[in-house]
């Protein structure tokens, strides 16, 4: 029945909008929320209990119609994927790919509000790396698998960056998958909520906006990733109803199938607080 209403809403909106260019995307918009508004009829869901959501939704944006481009300064080979380009940058080494651009976000929430203790994630290995570690001057030994206190405390943004580095260069989706914890209800999704697949190959892409229609309870969401090569994490457009694009319905059945990788129903998952 859900289903039904959500194909009856895009039917009826794709006929308000037709010949037109997609009314949900302002062109001007510097953030993920002024870039892509609502459908008609939804509204964002807030969380009471995190800042979390207006990070992501706050999320600065390249101009609109900016090229992905990859860490060696060439273009992303598929420029049709995207719906808008995140001002980060990518480094310049070939790290940070699907599941480094999921740990990336979630750990520049956590540095901006300082909650370093929380900066964390398990190497393949099962190591875990802290940053409150990294901080106080430890440095990973990979071939003793150990954690070596060789300088002075340094919890600066650079700092930072080099331990992120160096999570992207031990961890990935197999690693981060192992980390999270399973979402039962789809329609339970929420911003910084990852659809992973672990393994090689796998994929993992950020949930970064959800918003509710509360009369027919239809929910919808925004994907953001990263690929292979390390490139710009880019908001995914919605090939499956394009005037709907970049939102995305949880009636999506059991596959949620994205411009690069398809996922199960049962791949939405958590970090754990």
């Amino acid at each position: 029945m859900r289903k039904i209403l959500y194909l009856l809403f895009a039917i009826s909106f794709l006929s308000c909008a037709s010949q037109q260019q997609n009314q949900l995307i302002n062109p001007n918009g510097k953030t993920v929320k002024e870039r892509f508004s609502v459908p008609p009829g939804f509204r964002r869901i807030e969380d009471p209990n995190s800042t979390l959501d207006e990070f992501l939704r706050n999320l600065p944006l390249k101009p609109n119609h900016t090229n992905v481009y990859l860490f060696n300064g060439k273009l992303k080979t598929k420029q049709n994927v995207h719906e808008a380009v995140i001002n980060y940058d990518i480094g310049k080494k070939d790290l940070q790919q699907c599941a480094d651009a999921v740990m990336r976000l979630r750990a520049e929430y956590l540095y901006s509000s300082n909650q370093f203790e929380k900066i964390a994630f398990n190497f393949t290995n099962g190591t875990r790396a802290e940053f409150s570690k990294y901080g106080d001057g430890y440095r990973y030994n990979a071939k003793t698998n150990k954690w070596v206190k060789s300088t002075g405390p340094d919890f600066t943004y650079e700092n930072f960056c080099s331990f992120m580095e160096l999570v992207y260069t031990y961890a990935g989706t197999l690693s981060l998958s192992k980390e999270l914890i399973a979402v039962k209800n789809i329609n339970e999704i929420k911003p910084g909520d990852v659809f992973i697949k672990g393994g090689s190959p796998g994929h993992a892409v950020t949930v970064l906006d959800v918003a509710k229609n509360p009369e027919t309870n239809i929910t919808i969401f925004i994907l953001a990733q990263s690929y292979m090569p390390a490139q710009n994490i880019h908001v995914l457009k919605n090939f499956n109803l394009p005037i709907m694009s970049p939102w995305y319905s949880t009636d999506f059945g059991q596959e949620l199938i994205t411009p690069e990788w398809t996922f199960s129903k049962n791949e939405l998952m958590r970090f754990q607080e």
